[in-house]
């Protein structure tokens, strides 16, 4: 069976956009894959100025978020990347090994660096780092939105390089499973769902908390009046009833938009119904850890000793493979 293997950054709770467009995957993905491993890379969060205690505090709300929206400890092992020192031990093998030319390649790398005065050796070598998460644990699936497609390109190129020097066939060439929702826009309806753009929707918000998100939130634009037909095609919260509503009822609102039988606020309040039988459990959950957290700690010791059992496994023979032990 396939390996599967994902991780987040460790933003603090999860919103809408990280919820469709991985952790619902995972959840699903360990029902048919059981022992998916499932981590919340917060070695990767550490390339600018940040917050220790801001950064703890992210890791433990983003764990618990994770836990409420479904993945299982005894199903899938969830963990925090810092608990597996292999991840950097195999990231420094790999950059012995990795040209320069193609970290500097990567579209990430470049947008982010032009937006700096000073580039940290960390920005250019992220994609090491992500390479040597997947591959300690030799997975061979990863389940990851479009954005990060290039990404794994450069996982399976490190897979091959090492490979042909080292052992054919020891490291998976890691194959990309995109999400069903690939992409999830923010309420601006301009771009991706991100907490620093201030466009999205908490999972664990409430009901009221997000129907005031929602009631100003961008449609279509070329709808300036209740009566003017619209295109459901280009609108961002029909792509959201995509998401969270029964396919019967996505079908109702595309006629009600075309034949402008409903205005923009009536579409908003069925998705708004939605949103809420869906998240509603999960926040019954969340509330539940909240009031025994020891039980998001205990999943992530466990989870963070079987994934160290694992990528230990793999570093000692690498390690016997280069000549290093």
């Amino acid at each position: 069976m396939p390996q599967i293997f994902s991780g987040i950054q460790p933003s603090g709770e999860l919103h809408i956009g990280n919820y469709l467009g991985a952790v619902k995957n995972w959840v699903a993905l360990q029902e048919t894959h059981p022992g998916a491993l499932y981590c919340v890379v917060n070695y990767h969060a550490i390339t600018g100025v940040y917050d220790p205690a801001v950064l703890r505090q992210r890791t433990f709300d983003m764990a618990r978020s994770i836990l409420a929206a479904g993945v299982d400890p005894d199903r899938a092992i969830l963990f925090v990347q810092s608990a597996v020192p292999e991840h950097t031990e195999l990231a420094w093998i790999f950059n012995t090994m990795t040209p320069l030319g193609e970290l500097e390649r990567q579209t990430q790398y470049k947008d982010k660096a032009a937006r700096q005065e000073s580039i940290l050796a960390g920005l250019l070598n992220y994609p090491v780092l992500q390479a040597a998460d997947i591959l300690i644990y030799r997975a061979d699936r990863v389940p990851v939105g479009e954005d990060q497609a290039q990404h794994l390109e450069l996982s399976r190129d490190t897979a091959r390089r090492w490979n042909a020097r080292f052992g054919e066939g020891f490291f998976p060439e890691p194959q990309t499973l995109l999400t069903p929702a690939r992409r999830i826009m923010g309420l601006d309806g301009q771009s991706k769902m991100s907490k620093s753009l201030g466009n999205t929707v908490g999972l664990l918000e409430s009901d009221e908390a997000i129907w005031q998100k929602l009631r100003p939130a961008v449609t279509d634009p070329a709808r300036q009046r209740k009566t003017d037909p619209g295109n459901p095609d280009v609108c961002n919260i029909y792509s959201l009833h995509k998401a969270f509503s029964p396919v019967d009822t996505q079908a109702h609102v595309a006629t009600q938009c075309r034949s402008a039988g409903w205005g923009c606020i009536d579409c908003k309040k069925v998705l708004a119904d939605g949103v809420s039988a869906e998240l509603t459990p999960i926040r019954r959950r969340a509330e539940l850890l909240d009031a025994e957290p020891a039980r998001v700690h205990d999943a992530l010791a466990t989870g963070g000793a079987r994934a160290r059992a694992l990528a230990q496994a793999t570093m000692g023979e690498v390690r016997e493979r280069m000549g290093l032990s």
